[in-house]
């Protein structure tokens, strides 16, 4: 246990270093994992494939990491957390320029999902090694910078990756995104300091990792945590999978480079992210979690209308209500995990994952059946069951006040 130690306070060098070197963690992981989603159709015809068989180069690394955060997890309760991640993101940038060069497209998904594989040990061990490491006060808003750097890594792999992709060709496009992650790796290894809060769990000592992930498992108020991230998650995708076929279509009618610029949209979750964190840490948690669930069906409200200017203004509207309810709860799972608190993340990473696959699918559905307007109301249906189970389960967590987020 990290008790003894009260965590770097919030106005010292080593919390500002750990709060960037997260921002690159994040920046180099989902750089990585969404890279091939902005040069999807230069796969497709480099190799003859169809567009459903090349998006399983974005499937096959996000199916690594789903099934990945929990032995990653087991890995850092033994070597460390800071450890752990550098030899993930160190492994996923080998992997991802072995992708960008695969000859055959079956080689090409076999490293995608060694490479989501590898990317799996940063989300499974960031916040644990914020929990430990800064004081509890101002772990709220160390959670929100890291979630910050994701928003911006998922923004910047698929903006770089595409118009290189679009000048030089896909591999150059990935290659691109593979040095960039590089650099942030190195950015990571240089700015994080050593830690301070943990201490290894032993072969033979205190409870197994099968215990470990029951506790979690047999907590209600993490079950609603992890629901969080399934449900959102799940809504946030679908509206991304399918905001652009609409778009394309009557009466936008937009070329396929202009939709691709919907993913600036991320900018707002990288401000709402941190602005979460800040919040959570004078209002409590349940407060800025429960606030997010109106802001999300704003937006989605907003995109039912036919003038494209406010399709973008709801779409960014969603866009950072779903990054401040991720924010907030990915950031409450080491707070109300009382054992095994990276497999506690790592379980939250599961489910929002999970959601991603399959919601993200569903949602596919709802838009062949009834349109935009049935996407937009399954996600919203999706928001809000999450928040009131948020209401249900969580008053009186860990964190849910700001009185208690000591």
């Amino acid at each position: 246990m990290s008790g003894a130690w009260p965590g770097h306070a919030k106005d010292s060098p080593a919390y500002r270093k750990i709060l960037l070197a997260l921002l690159f963690a994040g920046l180099a992981t989902f750089a990585q994992l969404y890279s091939l989603q902005g040069v999807l159709t230069g796969v497709a015809s480099e190799f003859g494939v169809s567009p459903a068989d090349a998006a399983l180069s974005v499937s096959a690394a996000t199916l690594g990491l789903a099934l990945a955060v929990i032995p990653w997890s087991a890995v850092a309760d033994r070597v460390g957390r800071r450890r752990t991640m550098t030899w993930a993101i160190a492994a996923a940038v080998v992997l991802g320029f072995l992708a960008a060069l695969a000859p055959t497209f079956e080689l090409l998904i076999v490293l995608r999902f060694l490479e989501g594989t590898a990317l799996g040990g940063v989300p499974a061990t960031a916040l644990v090694y914020l929990h430990e490491e800064v004081q509890k006060l101002h772990a709220a808003v160390a959670a929100g910078t890291y979630i910050a750097g994701t928003t911006l890594g998922g923004l910047a792999g698929r903006l770089v990756a595409g118009p290189v992709g679009e000048l030089l060709g896909w591999r150059a496009g990935v290659l691109a995104v593979s040095v960039m992650a590089g650099a942030a790796a190195i950015a990571f290894i240089l700015l994080s300091p050593r830690p301070r809060g943990f201490l290894p769990v032993l072969h033979g000592q205190g409870p197994s990792l099968a215990s470990r992930i029951g506790a979690n498992l047999r907590s209600p108020r993490l079950l609603v945590v992890y629901a969080q991230g399934f449900l959102l998650m799940g809504g946030f995708v679908a509206v991304y999978n399918y905001l652009g076929f609409r778009l394309e279509a009557p009466p936008f009618l937009l070329p396929a480079s202009l939709v691709s610029l919907l993913f600036l949209a991320y900018l707002s979750g990288t401000v709402t992210s941190r602005l979460a964190g800040d919040l959570s840490g004078r209002f409590g948690r349940l407060p800025v979690l429960l606030a997010a669930v109106p802001v999300i069906l704003a937006g989605l409200a907003i995109t039912l209308t036919g003038w494209l200017p406010l399709v973008v203004v709801g779409l960014v509207i969603f866009t950072g209500g779903f990054f401040a309810a991720h924010s907030v709860a990915s950031g409450w799972t080491s707070v109300l995990a009382t054992t095994g608190r990276a497999q506690a993340s790592g379980l939250y990473n599961f489910a929002y994952y999970a959601g991603s696959s399959s919601l993200g699918w569903v949602g596919g559905l709802f838009f062949g059946h009834y349109g935009w307007i049935g996407v937009a109301g399954f996600t919203s249906a999706l928001a809000i069951t999450a928040g009131l189970l948020a209401v249900l389960v969580l008053r009186g967590a860990p964190g849910a006040s700001g009185r208690t987020t000591r």
